[in-house]
């Protein structure tokens, strides 16, 4: 009953799902981006407002968000859905967009690892402001130890300037934050590189990055988050330093960090700042408290405060406030294409077609050998997905599965766990290292449609079910995939299709309810 009176509520807003006050008010629903979306971005563009988040090594690559208020985010494009750039091979972190009013241009900045060198490096592309297709500009720097975090600012002079980090600390060597001038084309940098800081007090540990600056009154302002950012042991922290000369000499705040964990969220950081009606906001990242590693790191949204002294600083009040039933997704795959929110590895081509009788999806033994995955971000901890399956048309294994990785680790390869069915045969089947275990299987009678069910307990506790006439029939309780949550980013959940070159899986609906 209470969830009819909540649906009846969200009909009266006017809205498909949760519509909140704009900033300006006092109230924020964070996260503003639900599910896994590290290192956020965002611009205001004639009144709009633009986002865009990490892809890591899922295709489409950095998907792109529209707003009119900040808190209200719609999912719309992406800045290469067709895949990774020639160049690039892996690693697609930390997009920056930055809107240059006198040429009409978006250029979005992104780390991606170069095929050739192997080497992290800072990239940028270039779209027209109406945020349409993104033509690829190529690398502009890769230092040994890599480059990563770009950040495009004017020193005083009006000059362009790219600011990166120095991935150090992958080689156990200080992070240094770089300026070097940048020609307006945004095709390559010239003249001698500065470093403005480095990670040198205690509070940031191991390095410095995902700076963002921006100007008020006399000075320039770098927020830069520090210390460990991506797994369960995380003490991820954000300070500020300013400078009234773009290349320094920049000082750090004696107050450092001024972000820090709350009750709600933790290792907050890497964001960029966005002005509204004559306040700053910075949307940034954070594991959710309950959520932690399982969902990933949010977007979240807080109001950059100023105090006294001239220095800002963050009131570290930010709660986890978004209704779970704004998180519901149906989808039976009846437009002319996939919606936007299913992705793919970035290494795969995926082979389907949609429309009145669902999705026909290519199935395939990659990824190793789970199949063909299209996936979508996990946004809360307790769920279920369901799959309605064509099983007389389908000729593959069609299931659905909780995707992560084999050992916790950074680069780790591809594990998950799900539930398949083909003609007479459903089963429930683990796949960590490319070794498949059956963990459960059952026979049923062929029928023209079959159902899966998997449902999520506090993240990682799975139960897999079938259906039988009017009743769900347990077929797997009680796996344990907390072992496989990838290193950096949440689980993701979504269809399989595991079969030969040539076969097809067909899936009528897919339901996620929370």
């Amino acid at each position: 009953m209470k969830r009819l009176l909540f649906v009846i509520l969200l009909t009266i807003m006017g809205c498909c799902g949760v519509h909140v006050q704009a900033v300006g008010y006092e109230k924020i629903i964070n996260p503003v981006l639900p599910g896994d979306r590290p290192d956020p971005t965002v611009i205001e563009i004639n009144g709009e407002y633009w986002a865009a988040a990490t892809s890591n090594e899922w295709s489409p690559l950095f998907p792109i968000f529209k707003s009119k208020d900040l808190v209200n985010w719609e999912l719309v494009n992406y800045v290469f859905p067709d895949g990774a750039p020639d160049w690039a091979l892996n690693n697609f972190w930390a997009p920056e967009l930055s809107y240059d009013e006198k040429q009409g241009k978006v250029y979005l900045y992104y780390t991606a690892r170069d095929k050739r060198t192997k080497r992290l490096s800072c990239a940028a592309a270039v779209a027209d402001f109406t945020m349409g297709r993104f033509k690829d500009l190529g690398p502009l720097v890769a230092q040994e130890p890599g480059s990563i975090d770009a950040f495009a600012a004017r020193d005083e002079k009006g000059k362009l300037y790219l600011i990166w980090k120095e991935d150090g600390n992958s080689m156990g060597l200080p992070t240094n934050i770089w300026a070097q001038e940048m020609t307006e084309d945004r095709t390559r940098l010239i003249g001698e590189m500065t470093s403005l800081f480095c990670n040198d007090t205690p509070w940031e540990e191991g390095l410095v990055e995902g700076v963002c600056v921006f100007k008020k009154q006399d000075y320039f302002y770098i927020l830069y988050s520090a210390a460990s950012c991506c797994d369960k042991k995380c003490n991820y922290k954000t300070g500020v330093a300013r400078s009234k000369s773009l290349l320094g000499k920049w000082e750090k705040y004696e107050k450092n960090p001024i972000l820090v964990d709350n009750q709600d969220w933790r290792c907050p950081g890497h964001g960029t700042i966005v002005r509204k009606d004559g306040k700053e906001f910075y949307l940034y990242h954070a594991y959710n408290r309950s959520g932690s590693v399982y969902v990933g790191r949010q977007g979240v949204l807080e109001e950059l405060c100023w105090g006294e002294d001239g220095w800002p600083y963050f009131r570290n009040d930010a709660v986890y406030n978004r209704p779970n039933l704004s998180l519901d997704y149906v989808d039976s795959f009846k437009g002319n294409t996939l919606a936007p929110i299913w992705q793919w590895r970035v290494t795969q081509k995926i082979d389907y077609q949609t429309g009145k009788n669902g999705l026909h999806l290519g199935a395939s033994m990659e990824n190793r050998e789970l199949g063909t995955l299209l996936v979508q971000p996990v946004k809360a901890l307790n769920f279920s997905l369901t799959a309605t399956v064509d099983n007389r048309k389908s000729m593959a294994a069609a299931g659905i599965g909780i995707i992560g990785g084999a050992h916790n680790g950074f680069g780790a390869p591809l594990a998950g766990i799900g539930i398949s069915v083909l003609k007479d045969k459903v089963e429930v089947w683990k796949n960590v290292d490319g070794k498949v275990d059956v963990l459960a299987q059952s026979a049923i009678t062929v029928s023209a449609t079959a159902q899966v069910r998997m449902t999520v307990k506090d993240g990682y506790w799975l139960c897999f079910e079938f259906r039988k006439g009017q009743r769900w029939i347990p077929l797997a309780t009680e796996i344990d995939a907390s072992p496989y949550v990838p290193w950096g980013m949440g689980f993701r959940i979504g269809l399989c299709a595991k079969g030969g070159d040539g076969t097809f899986a067909d899936f009528r609906k897919i339901e996620l309810i929370h």
